[in-house]
């Protein structure tokens, strides 16, 4: 476990020079937002443009505003390896320094940390990851997993299944396979995949990936081959889904068939597949590229400042732009927070009240300079996902496009069953902590 000081201001130059560990004392002189990244390990590829997006937007907050409303943001990389155990660490070396918000950036480290946060009075941020029961704000009032959840996601792929189908009523009788990582956050589609097969009368297939296979899926698709699905939803991350692309490809499976969550989405993920990758689908929900106002900001603060580690050219990779969404959410949670406040220098607690009452308009997104990036969003006390929109984004060759229209997932389907789930969830608990106060 590392952790290295990004800093504030011109702090940050000094970045590559030296690591450092934020004490309690300067996390007062600022708002601490730590970073649980991981820029080693199998995980990496996908990790370090989503940890490096994290960070050069905040750092572009610091460098053209000054940070938040007059505040620096003092922003720590603390590194997981995408690993459970290093992750739990680095919540315990990070939380007495008053964190607003933690990012773990894993489904596995999430569910460490959802019993701690209320404990801790530090929100959880899971940003479209973790635990999609975690979206009921009422059984779970310290976690947030904006824009979507895990379950709204597989409702989304079920959804275009059937318009490319010609209607739900024509999904009686598909095979639709699920490709997962043999992890929790590989399992989480399973519950809503199956209901709504139930419900349509497809059939769902399991394909399940250990990791130390990732690279190595053979088998996989020869259970895949045999089977013949008609479609392939596939939840994979790091080394995973570049692989999968490519077995895709040569096992001629149809590529326009094969649907990723938007972990599956990486640039490097449809490229392994060479040109006959072209077609390949994953949903996601911001935009692509580096044709918006704010990216020019990042840019001309960040990059041309010697302050970034990603190469300029890679400027708009897919899981780059990733890491850029979630640090706007904790931006726009700390302002937000500050409105209701009157605060300058916040804490958790008023971390949560931000959160639970963002509400980004189209109006706010074009003052962010992310017209076309990103959809309004909007998340309540009692929803603390959104269920917001999406999009299908598909590979052309050697770029991403918007392959549909943005699309609301099967709430009316999907919320039920997650108020189920958490109340499953907090009545296996004795101890489960009741919110203490009732949603306005």
């Amino acid at each position: 476990m590392s952790l290295r000081l990004y800093g504030i201001g011109a702090l940050a130059a000094s970045v590559f020079a030296a690591s450092a560990a934020v004490t309690a004392a300067q996390a007062q002189d600022g708002i601490y937002v730590p970073l649980l990244t991981y820029r080693t390990g199998a995980f990496a590829g996908s990790g370090i443009p989503i940890a490096d997006g994290m960070h050069d937007y905040l750092t572009m907050l610091n460098e053209r505003d000054g940070g938040i409303g007059g505040v620096p943001l003092i922003i720590e990389e603390c590194e997981t390896g995408y690993d459970t155990t290093r992750g739990v660490e680095c919540y315990e070396s990070v939380r007495g320094n008053n964190p607003v918000v933690i990012n773990p950036y894993s489904t596995g480290i999430t569910l460490q940390l959802i019993p701690r946060a209320a404990v801790d009075e530090i929100p959880v941020l899971s940003m479209a990851y973790g635990l999609s029961a975690a979206a009921d704000g009422t059984t779970f009032p310290w976690v947030f997993n904006p824009p979507v959840t895990y379950w709204d996601g597989a409702s989304a792929f079920v959804k275009h299944v059937a318009d490319v189908e010609g209607g739900f009523e024509n999904l009686a009788g598909k095979t639709i396979g699920l490709l997962h990582l043999d992890a929790p956050y590989g399992r989480e589609p399973i519950p809503v995949l199956e209901a709504l097969a139930e419900e349509h009368g497809f059939e769902v297939k399991l394909y399940p990936v250990p990791a130390q296979d990732m690279q190595n899926q053979s088998s996989v698709w020869l259970n895949v081959r045999r089977d013949r699905p008609d479609w392939i939803y596939l939840q994979g991350w790091g080394a995973m889904n570049p692989t999968a692309v490519r077995e895709a490809v040569r096992t001629n499976f149809p590529v326009d068939r094969l649907v990723g969550v938007w972990w599956a989405g990486g640039d490097e993920d449809a490229r392994a597949g060479g040109a006959e990758a072209a077609g390949y689908k994953s949903l996601n929900f911001h935009g692509v590229g580096s044709d918006y106002p704010f990216m020019d900001d990042i840019i001309t603060y960040v990059h041309e400042r010697g302050l970034s580690q990603f190469p300029r050219e890679r400027i708009g990779d897919n899981l780059y732009n990733r890491g850029i969404y979630n640090s706007m959410l904790v931006a726009e949670a700390i302002r937000t927070a500050q409105e209701i406040t009157g605060k300058d220098v916040i804490d958790g607690t008023d971390m949560r009240l931000g959160l639970e009452a963002m509400n980004i308009t189209q109006e706010r997104v074009v003052e962010m300079g992310m017209d076309g990036f990103m959809a309004p969003l909007a998340i309540t006390c009692e929803d603390h996902s959104g269920h917001n929109q999406v999009y299908v984004a598909q590979w052309g060759g050697d770029a991403w496009t918007q392959g549909t229209d943005w699309m609301s997932p099967m709430t009316e389907f999907v919320r039920p069953l997650i108020e189920d789930a958490a109340q499953s969830y907090a009545a296996a608990d004795s101890g489960w902590p009741e919110r203490t106060e009732e949603c306005p």
